[in-house]
């Protein structure tokens, strides 16, 4: 099927797209460095409590936490819409198995 089919398909509800959730986790962790960044972060966090910071540093430390959480569950939907917006992800995502 190709790009425009795809998304004509899908615009109009004839097409059931199905994406690999924990695929599509990593992928985006993946393209975002998630780990360089939230690693520094938890360390902050832990170190602000430490130093005597507790509550700040439990708040940053819990931030970093809640945007590992939100960015692993909104992943699916970012996999789909940049499908649907890129003919070269969406041949990837399709060879990569991560759209079916």
């Amino acid at each position: 099927m190709t790009h425009a089919e795809f998304v004509a398909a899908y615009r109009e509800r004839r097409l059931k797209v199905q994406v690999d959730k924990s695929a599509a986790a990593r992928m985006v962790s993946a393209r975002l460095m998630l780990p360089l960044v939230l690693l520094p972060v938890m360390g902050l966090g832990v170190a602000l409590a430490l130093v005597g910071y507790f509550v700040i540093g439990a708040l940053v430390f819990l931030a970093a936490l809640g945007l590992r959480y939100a960015v692993r569950r909104s992943a699916p939907g970012f996999v789909l819409q940049r499908a649907l917006a890129d003919e070269r992800f969406y041949a990837e995502a399709i060879a990569s198995g991560l759209l079916k």
